[in-house]
């Protein structure tokens, strides 16, 4: 599987090459015929989206409930490793990796923008009154929490069980095991790693050129920096640079120190708009927002427009469910990566409520900080109705949040931070958010960089360095050719449609990750006798497969 001399020493030359030339053959397709392609794939999305978003809508809603269900059944005690083996990071470290690997860029905006664009119009309420306000958080809370982290763990523990317990490579060709045997290290598993180091490699250069530009936006508002290619190839250079130094210090090193001080930072953040900001309202929204979520969440979970067919699922939940299913394969193989000697209930309690617990106070200080910026400005409008200043026909057209909002995304989180103080905080506070994103950007590009070289290693956690500046130099080039073509949204919409593959993969694991754990003797100890699975279908042992024990598992 692994070549053993010359330029690919330690490396699949089979997964090295083919990956690499199907991602310079899309980014030139893309790149070159970027109006044709991007005709082509909103087709093919609009279609995918109108005729299988029950399939995402349910399959996603399945593995949250089964996850929630491993934590607290039998299986929850199982050790990914060895039974006495230790977690390789302590809590905070493990933490501050998932978080920074898996969504953190994307809070830093949309934890302002989609709670003031759901305040502004959604399906269930009336735009911008106090019903929209509570329904914007339910809505922002729904698409960022447990439903997200889910489609990364079921892909991290399914990689983690089976190469930390199982003796696997730590690779996606090995969640089919149960399935195919040993035909894992042949063309079926070759393809499938193929398909995810090109995914991958697409997905983190695209959000890479996507995040220049959000970084460019911001640096603009604070130091009138131009707007400008030049400035923004600049920029990924720069990142780019950082995050090949991180990759190549390791795990334990670059990726961790970097994670921590985003974790650090943020928290400085969050204090300081707690402070300035509307405390009272932030933390009334927290609690009540986080109620309303867990009392409607089965609801949201299975609500598919069926009568009012209104497209407004299709452009977000429908849209964000194979989005973070594209990201699931990437980002659910770091964290496999760093929970090695965690149990089942530790990887999924930590991994999942918690994130989303942060995720919920994050979106509570920004969001609902914006919120209370808005509803100020729509009580003051309907105090002015009422005291004959301005016309009653007069319409509310919004706050300034809501209004920069909608003119570009980008600016949601700096306008906040000049509507709480229009002087040297808020200035403090926007060159903090873009060294929060400077650094969140590094932290995505070597993680996703240090899975790559995985994939291209048949799963060796500590690929060679050559291949690490290899792929960070692979990236940056992708990213600065798309955005300098204009094809980075045409990347983002193929993504749409490779959600559904990985989507079905993803069932396939959870099937394969079930039916497995079944067989642990250590679970089915816990079994009363005459319900306990026969003694030949248990797996004994918890170490490296041999091969008997490979083909007990095939049967």
């Amino acid at each position: 599987m692994r070549s053993k001399t010359g330029l690919f020493k330690n490396l699949n030359p089979t997964v090295t090459i083919a990956s690499k030339v199907l991602v310079i053959g899309f980014v030139l397709f893309c790149g070159v015929m970027a109006e044709q392609a991007g005709a082509i794939f909103q087709d093919v999305s609009t279609a995918v989206l109108n005729n299988v978003k029950w399939f995402y809508l349910g399959l996603v809603s399945t593995v949250l409930f089964f996850l929630l269900y491993l934590m607290v059944s039998r299986f929850g005690h199982i050790r990914l490793g060895q039974d006495d083996e230790k977690p390789a990071f302590n809590l905070f470290s493990w933490i501050s990796m998932m978080f920074s690997g898996g969504m953190g860029i994307g809070l830093i905006f949309w934890s302002v923008a989609e709670p003031m664009l759901h305040y502004s119009e959604n399906p269930f309420t009336q735009g911008m009154s106090d019903e929209s306000a509570s329904m914007a958080m339910r809505l922002a809370f729904f698409h960022w929490g447990l439903h997200p982290w889910a489609t990364f763990i079921i892909v991290a523990l399914a990689l983690a069980y089976f190469s930390y317990r199982k003796g696997l490579p730590l690779t996606l060709r090995s969640i089919l095991y149960p399935f195919i045997g040993e035909r894992i290290y042949g063309p079926i598993g070759h393809v499938i790693d193929i398909l995810t180091v090109a995914i991958t490699a697409l997905g983190v250069s695209n959000s890479l050129g996507m995040g220049v530009i959000q970084m460019n936006s911001g640096l603009n508002n604070v130091f009138r920096l131009d707007i400008s290619i030049g400035v923004q190839l600049t920029m990924i250079g720069v990142i780019m640079f950082f995050a090949i130094a991180s990759v190549m210090s390791g795990v334990g090193r670059g990726i961790r120190r970097l994670s921590e001080w985003n974790m650090i930072l943020s928290i400085i953040i969050v204090v300081i708009v707690m402070a300035i900001g509307p405390t009272r309202y932030i933390l009334n929204t927290l609690l009540e927002s986080t109620g309303d979520y867990g009392n409607n969440l089965i609801g949201m979970s299975l609500w598919s427009d069926a009568n009012g067919d209104t497209g407004w699922q299709n452009w977000w939940t429908a849209f964000y469910w194979p989005w973070w299913m594209l990201w699931a394969p990437f980002v659910g193989m770091f964290i496999a990566r760093i929970s090695r000697g965690r149990t089942i209930r530790e990887l999924i309690g930590g991994a999942l409520i918690v994130p989303t617990l942060v995720t919920f106070l994050w979106m509570s200080v920004f969001g609902g900080s914006a919120l209370f910026v808005e509803q100020e400005a729509r009580h003051s409008h309907q105090k002015a109705i009422s005291e004959e200043l301005i016309s009653p026909d007069t319409a509310f057209e919004g706050g300034p949040i809501l209004q920069a909002t909608q003119e570009e995304t980008t600016l949601a989180l700096f306008t906040l931070f000049d509507a709480l103080d229009s002087g040297l905080m808020g200035t403090i506070l926007s060159i903090l958010a873009v060294l929060l994103l400077a650094t969140y950007f590094i932290t995505s590009a070597d993680s996703g960089t240090l899975v790559l070289c995985m994939l291209d290693s048949a799963g060796n956690s500590e690929p060679p360095q050559a291949i690490r500046v290899l792929w960070g130099v692979i990236i940056a080039c992708i990213a600065g050719a798309l955005l300098y073509a204009g094809g980075l949204e045409t990347i983002q919409t193929a993504s749409i449609i490779a959600g559904f593959p990985i989507a079905l993969f993803i069932l396939m694991m959870t099937i394969s990750l079930h039916r497995t754990l079944r067989r642990e003797p250590i679970a089915a100890a816990m079994l009363p006798p005459q319900v306990r699975p026969d003694d030949e279908e248990i797996d004994h042992t918890s170490g490296r497969l041999d091969e008997p024990k490979r083909s007990s598992m095939q049967n």
